[in-house]
């Protein structure tokens, strides 16, 4: 009886990591495509069938990233050059390729030596696929493999809408379900593997929900409403998830190429046709992997060029804004938040403003700041917005904020929803411009015990106006109630570039605080 074997490998959120180590301070870190690269080549010796597939997030996420966007995109996307130097066999549309804009997005698709998919992201006015393909068909001698790609659909809650002009992004299950129809009509495929730049909703063994199930996660639906799938590869989440609905396998490679799914499936002929025997999927972790030096070397310029920025010393701190603790500058006001804040109420001439500490990794600033230090703690490219609020919204904003906290045998923890399944940190905002207490022995919903502006409670019905990110405005972590506020100022430049700028005019930023707010339990 004939046999075959086919070695699919999953990559998903490698986010910019071509090296492997820390950009806030140059320390060994197992991560990157360097390290994908040398394990590839190894597979690639043992096994005669292999097909390689990235997830998604690929384009956005490390300094190296942001300076060729603003400095060497006249150059082919470093990232593009490594998938290409890795001969991937395809790729998916994940949420944070739209981050700098459609263009970018687009010369780094025509500069591709593979095809990009997504079935979900349509034109607006044609109603198709916006990026052409939604699926491909790779064949293996006489074995018939189809890919499609989906992705979530939820970014426009997130995204900058002048980066998603022209685009509609339909419901990725129903999408799934109408594509994998087709694909089993017109190609009939021997194998079939959806790709969803988007995670799993619901506990893989109980099918209880681990999140709000608002449409941003869709795994778990998808396995349960779509017939036809053999496997679902899924990211978004950075999770490292291996399992099993309906009959469906399913993996989730981690985040930064710390890791990758690796899916191995034995096909046996039966009566002319190829038939699954076995689907074995493992998550593959980087701990004692080599690195790839002559992929390193192939983006040496590209590195080289952003090591030199980061370096440079744009001004010095008087006093201290240093980060010892990323849950006490939570607690209370840090100058380091204050500084952030106080740098977007000046950019936009507002009051009141809104920010909050993305990664657990941000140590705030040392004696003397560099361009390094700011991309080490703001990691997002996000852009200012001004909203006009009521004085209510800001109280629900804030109630929103305080859901992080938990209290477990009379300590303040953090709320498990923001570290499960998928760490979010980055959704509890610190305010500037107002004054507050957040008292996290009332109940959710309850916790906001002293609200005021210009030492007035604020009113309820009153309108404001609040400067946040943009992410934050388009109501970004669930906070729905900025959702279609009315955008009072656009300020279309990046928050790295703008803070950037803020230092090099005031070299000498004096470490203050005002303590305008605080959590008590």
């Amino acid at each position: 009886m004939e046999k075959k074997r086919l070695t699919i490998v999953e990559t998903s959120d490698i986010h910019g990591h071509i090296f492997p180590y820390y950009y806030s301070n140059h320390s060994y870190k197992p991560i990157g495509l360097g390290l994908i690269s040398s394990y590839l080549k190894k597979l690639r010796k043992e096994e005669e069938s292999i097909l390689v597939i990235d997830n998604g997030d690929l384009i956005q996420g490390t300094p190296l990233t942001l300076y060729y966007v603003k400095q060497m995109n006249y150059l082919p996307n470093p990232m593009i050059k490594a998938l290409n130097e890795l001969k991937y066999d395809v790729a998916v549309i994940g949420n944070h390729e739209f981050n700098y804009g459609l263009k970018v997005l687009q010369n780094a698709i025509d500069g591709s030596s593979f095809p990009w998919l997504s079935c979900n992201i349509l034109s607006s006015l044609t109603k198709q696929p916006y990026f052409g393909k939604p699926y491909i068909v790779k064949k293996f001698d006489d074995l018939k493999i189809a890919i499609l790609g989906a992705t979530t659909h939820y970014i426009p809650n997130w995204e900058d809408p002048n980066h998603i002009k022209g685009l509609e992004f339909v419901d990725a299950c129903q999408a799934i379900k109408k594509w994998v129809k087709i694909i089993q009509e017109v190609e009939n495929p021997d194998f079939l593997i959806v790709s969803y730049h988007g995670g799993i909703e619901r506990d893989l063994h109980t099918g209880e929900p681990t999140e709000k199930l608002t449409g941003e996660n869709q795994a778990y639906e998808i396995c349960q409403k779509v017939e036809g799938i053999d496997l679902l590869l899924t990211g978004h989440q950075h999770r490292k998830v291996i399992g099993n609905v309906n009959n469906i396998t399913i993996v989730q490679p981690g985040s930064n190429g710390s890791a990758l799914g690796k899916i191995t499936v034995e096909f046996l002929k039966v009566d002319g046709n190829w038939k699954t025997k076995s689907i074995d999927p493992e998550i593959i972790e980087f701990h004692q992997e080599e690195v790839d030096s002559s992929l390193l070397q192939l983006i040496k310029d590209y590195e080289e060029e952003t090591q030199k920025w980061l370096d440079q010393i744009i001004g010095h701190v008087e006093g201290d804004m240093h980060i010892h603790d990323p849950f006490q500058v939570r607690i209370k006001e840090h100058p380091f938040i204050e500084f952030v804040n106080k740098v977007q109420m000046d950019a936009t001439n507002t009051s009141i403003s809104c920010t909050a500490l993305f990664t657990e990794e941000a140590k705030g600033f040392h004696q003397t700041i560099t361009v390094r230090d700011i991309v080490s703690n703001y990691i997002f490219p996000n852009t200012l917005k001004v909203i006009e609020v009521t004085g209510e919204d800001i109280k629900l904003a804030l109630e929103k904020s305080a859901t992080y906290f938990s209290i477990e045998n009379g300590e303040l923890i953090v709320n498990p929803s923001f570290s499960k399944p998928k760490p979010q940190h980055f959704n509890y905002d610190m305010w500037e411009g107002i004054e507050y207490i957040l008292d996290i022995q009332k109940p959710i919903g309850n916790r906001v015990v002293k609200l005021k502006y210009a030492g007035e409670p604020i009113d309820m019905k009153k309108k404001y106006h609040v400067v946040m990110n943009n992410y934050r405005a388009g109501g970004g972590g669930e906070y729905t109630m900025f959702k279609g506020k009315k955008v009072v100022k656009d300020v279309p430049v990046d928050m790295i570039e703008i803070m950037i700028n803020y230092i090099l005019q005031s070299p000498y930023v004096k470490a203050t605080c005002n303590h305008n707010w605080k959590v008590i339990w």
